[in-house]
């Protein structure tokens, strides 16, 4: 990567922070759409808006009962950089709504750690920059050190164990089937973020 790169996703990311959205706001805004019926993004299906409706359900529910453990706690308090997260996503996106109020929880045991959103479909230019194998997959979170500017890591779409899975099941099925994706949204009910949180803190203490 050139600096010319680095100067062009820093100001992509700059130019989006501007217009970013704190995870209450998210929450107030996915709530809204729900209730009207409407969703995020420039598709607006019928499925979208069910996803959208479901989404605010779970995220509410993890809101209330997700907890970090207490190693994760200690870990978390002892990292001493400033540091933006900024998840891109949609409304729509049930990966989201499992690994958005995880993120929550651990950026507020931390003051030092600021916790952004952005849409995806409104945010393109910065999406291309972080794509996974070539696809807009979401949600993605930038992990930004506010002193240098610099992206110092990246997360998602899914947990580490889900994407084993995910991995798994293509290679052997070729594609995702419904069955999966309820299979899925089980492990994501058993797992209860706790994967999510121990990524998360792997990744911060390989560069703290």
């Amino acid at each position: 990567m050139n600096i010319t790169d680095v100067i062009s996703i820093q100001e992509l990311i700059s130019e989006s922070l501007k217009t970013s959205l704190t995870y209450n706001e998210y929450r107030a805004l996915v709530f809204e759409l729900a209730k009207k019926g409407e969703t995020t993004g420039h598709e607006k299906t019928e499925a979208l808006v069910n996803y959208t409706m479901l989404n605010d359900r779970r995220m509410k529910r993890w809101d209330k009962t997700v907890k970090i453990s207490e190693e994760n706690e200690i870990a978390l308090k002892d990292i001493e950089s400033r540091q933006t997260w900024l998840v891109i996503t949609e409304s729509w996106c049930g990966d989201a709504a499992h690994i958005m109020p995880v993120l929550n929880k651990l950026a507020t045991l931390n003051s030092k750690i600021e916790y952004k959103v952005v849409l995806r479909d409104e945010n393109e230019d910065l999406m291309n920059q972080f794509l996974t194998n070539g696809s807009k997959s979401i949600p993605k979170l930038l992990i930004i050190d506010n002193e240098t500017k610099n992206v110092i890591d990246t997360y998602g779409p899914r947990p580490s164990e889900a994407t084993d899975m995910v991995e798994a099941y293509k290679e052997e099925y070729g594609k995702l089937t419904p069955e999966f994706k309820e299979d899925l949204q089980r492990w994501y009910n058993k797992d209860k973020g706790l994967t999510t949180q121990n990524d998360i803190i792997k990744i911060l203490k390989e560069h703290n």
